[in-house]
């Protein structure tokens, strides 16, 4: 194991500077030997950043040295490696993670899917930095995938789960004046499908809103739900399945606009949009117990994104 040893001086008076050095320091997961100097395993990921900070130090009348360190004895790479132990973090992160559980029960939709999706994007921070990982982040991994599964069990427990093969293209002149059928009480990715289909592949389409999938008419086009005609394909959601089925994955404004879908219904990446369409949605479900009505309040949010997602740069 070879080593990236940085060596700083700050200029005294630079409060604000110190702030932020000692921000990106922590953010890149660098250890404190003593005062001024600091350590990181030598991956080249980490140079960059290194680099432009010394820059910036010595821009502003400071002093800094990037070292690269070889191997050294086993004691000292082992007492080097424990400074890098991520086990406190982990702790700290399962504490988090099991009072969200604790209050799963009683917490709203939105509100207990944006924790669930913050617990994701902590848990890959502390990952980032976990230069020497152990069994430690698999519990934590695993525990994650147990409480996104929670999740889905209390708020959308006929989910779909994830098929294999490959998406049809399908002409929409013969899927005219059709009947298609999804769950009741409408989120995301069904809400988008929905206004999708009508507003881009059935203009007459007529919608029937299940409150169990195995009652379903016969001649109904399903959508996001197992055993649906339209559902999750691989890594697509069932709104870019319709994208791909239908050939509108030319349409730049749909393709963003499914990314916005995507990253809400499987929780990663999300958007300060996605973050405002999921916030409109929840009021929008609160307000309204009936799925057209819900689906006509919504359409002109869609049609608003898709414009904007069209124009965008």
């Amino acid at each position: 194991m070879n080593w990236l040893l940085l060596i700083t001086t700050l200029p005294g008076q630079a409060s604000s500077l110190r702030l932020r050095f000692w921000r990106q320091l922590k953010g890149v997961g660098a250890a404190n030997l003593r005062d001024g100097v600091y350590l990181l395993p030598a991956q080249e990921s980490l140079r960059p950043a290194l680099v432009a900070l010394c820059d910036e130090l010595i821009a502003a009348q400071g002093n800094a040295w990037l070292l690269d360190v070889p191997s050294q004895s086993p004691e000292t790479e082992q007492a080097w490696r424990a400074m890098f132990d991520r086990g406190e973090s982990y702790r700290e992160w399962r504490t988090a993670l099991a009072a969200f559980l604790d209050g799963l029960a009683e917490a709203p939709e939105t509100a207990a899917r944006r924790q669930v999706r913050q617990a994701r994007k902590d848990l890959d921070a502390i990952a980032a930095i976990d230069f020497f990982p152990n069994e430690q982040l698999g519990v934590a991994r695993r525990a994650l995938a147990d409480a996104e599964r929670r999740l889905t069990r209390q708020f959308a427990p006929d989910e779909p789960e994830v098929t294999g093969g490959v998406v049809p293209r399908l002409s929409p002149s013969d899927h005219q004046g059709r009947r298609w059928a999804t769950r009741a009480r409408l989120w995301v990715d069904r809400v988008a499908s929905a206004w999708l289909i009508r507003r881009f592949i059935d203009r007459d389409a007529r919608f029937v809103w299940l409150k169990e999938v195995k009652d379903c008419p016969t001649d109904a086009l399903g959508f996001d739900f197992d055993g649906a005609t339209f559902t999750h394909v691989g890594d697509l959601v069932t709104f870019e399945t319709l994208l791909a089925s239908f050939g509108l994955d030319s349409d730049r404004g749909l393709i963003r606009l499914g990314a916005l879908v995507h990253a809400l219904d499987v929780g990663d990446g999300v958007t300060p949009e996605g973050q405002g369409f999921e916030a409109i949605l929840e009021g929008a479900r609160q307000r309204h117990t009936d799925d057209d009505q819900l689906l006509n309040e919504i359409g002109p949010v869609l049609d608003s994104l898709h414009a904007y997602f069209s124009q965008a740069k």
